[in-house]
């Protein structure tokens, strides 16, 4: 007969380090998402030799060469575009918008949309270029 030592062996799984793993692996997708839904939406911006890093925290807005206007990767009119920038602005009044534009786009278009978003109440835009 075997004497009761008072500990009970362990017969549960411990999900502790699966719940970890599977925590980070949460964080790194999020983290990569926007990366990823920005290179979905095919834009050819205009190339510089200086340019700075692009704010995180910005709006992505961006007008491909056919014209389709997106804002975080969704698809939206002007009117609409107007309509969310003004509710994002009310909320947070020092929103930031990064401006995504095709090269080949007529410059009138480009000024269209800028106008579009400052007239929305932003006032921190960023133009996204490529360096050379």
């Amino acid at each position: 007969m075997q004497a009761d030592s008072g500990e009970d062996a362990i017969t549960g799984i411990n999900i502790t380090p699966l719940v970890d793993v599977v925590l980070v692996v949460l964080i790194i997708f999020m983290a990569t998402a926007p990366m990823i839904a920005r290179r979905a939406i095919k834009v050819e911006v205009p190339r510089t030799a200086k340019s700075d890093k692009a704010a995180t925290e910005a709006l992505a807005i961006t007008l491909d060469a056919a014209r389709r206007l997106t804002i975080g990767g969704r698809a939206v009119d002007l009117p609409e575009l107007k309509r969310l920038l003004s509710a994002a602005v009310a909320s947070r009044p020092d929103q930031a918008v990064s401006l995504s534009a095709d090269k080949t786009l007529p410059y009138g278009e480009v000024a269209e949309l800028l106008d579009a978003v400052r007239g929305a109440g932003v006032r921190q835009v960023g133009l996204e270029v490529r360096r050379k």
